[in-house]
């Protein structure tokens, strides 16, 4: 059975894409999305998931994909932010933990996030005062990526190259 080298986590605009992608490169592994997944396997976009069925119906098939990857997926593997919120997926992301991974938590501060996100896309869940939504949204998720994370990098005055580098240190003396 395979299983992520590394796993990222974190909140919007934390480099969660970015990074992977690097990570992929640097390392010869393959990227994988489990946003990117959920919007395949259901063949809308993520958005529109939020605005039909709600947000229980994403988690339930973001679930369903962070279980998917995990088992089948041997490189770096980026989650949505909110995939931690699931009791479910936290399970299946312990596990995976406790098997040895690397979970990453890509750590953000709200200044640093903000020009990243644009704030001005289409993010359910930073719908009305943006800002203020990532800032409850992280309020709330954070002692959960800490709880999970084997690995925290501050992402705020780093670059791809930089956070990628640094990810790669701290898994080697993991």
């Amino acid at each position: 059975m395979a299983q992520p080298r590394l796993v990222l986590i974190g909140p919007p605009g934390s480099g969660k894409s970015s990074v992977g992608r690097r990570l992929a490169e640097l390392t010869g592994l393959g990227w994988r999305d489990t946003d990117a997944d959920v919007a395949t396997l259901s063949g809308r976009s993520i958005s529109d998931i939020f605005l039909d069925e709600g947000e229980q119906a994403f988690r339930t098939l973001e679930r369903a994909a962070v279980v998917a990857a995990l088992s089948e997926h041997d490189g770096v593997l980026s989650l949505g932010g909110g995939a931690v919120l699931d009791p479910a997926t936290r399970d299946e992301l312990r596990s995976y933990v406790d098997a040895g991974g690397c979970m990453v938590f890509l750590d953000v501060s709200l200044s640093a996030a903000a020009p990243r996100v644009g704030f001005n896309r289409s993010r359910p869940l930073l719908v009305g005062n943006p800002r203020q939504q990532w800032k409850a949204l992280m309020d709330h998720r954070r002692p959960l990526y800490e709880e999970l994370a084997t690995v925290t990098v501050l992402t705020d005055a780093l670059s791809v190259d930089e956070v990628a580098t640094s990810i790669l240190e701290l898994e080697a003396h993991q």
